[in-house]
């Protein structure tokens, strides 16, 4: 089975949010992005516990593609310590893989 990459991170804005998977999606470092939420996460920080409703981005896009966006993600990332989280995940479907691969080519 061919492989896609689901690339994950979360922010405390809707509009943050867009911003990121719109700009991820521009230049074409991932096919497609969705963004969820928001969703209450509780955290350590600064001691602290604290709690933060944020909104979920993940990208859909291929493994050749995956540290250009993690470098954009972090470079553009509000966050002091973002999470971006990558999963390796077998695709099911090879036609879209294929549009995966398509539309992430620079």
């Amino acid at each position: 089975m061919d492989q896609i990459c689901v690339v994950t991170t979360v922010v405390d804005a809707r509009r943050v949010a867009d911003v990121l998977a719109a700009a991820a999606v521009a230049g074409r470092l991932a096919a497609c992005a969705q963004v969820t939420g928001p969703v209450d996460s509780t955290y350590w920080w600064q001691a602290a516990i604290q709690t933060t409703a944020e909104w979920s981005v993940r990208f859909k896009t291929t493994p050749d593609r995956v540290d250009a966006l993690v470098d954009q993600l972090r470079a553009s990332h509000p966050y002091e310590v973002p999470e971006i989280l990558v999963a390796r995940e077998d695709s099911g479907n090879p036609d879209y893989t294929a549009w995966v691969r398509e539309h992430t080519r620079p």
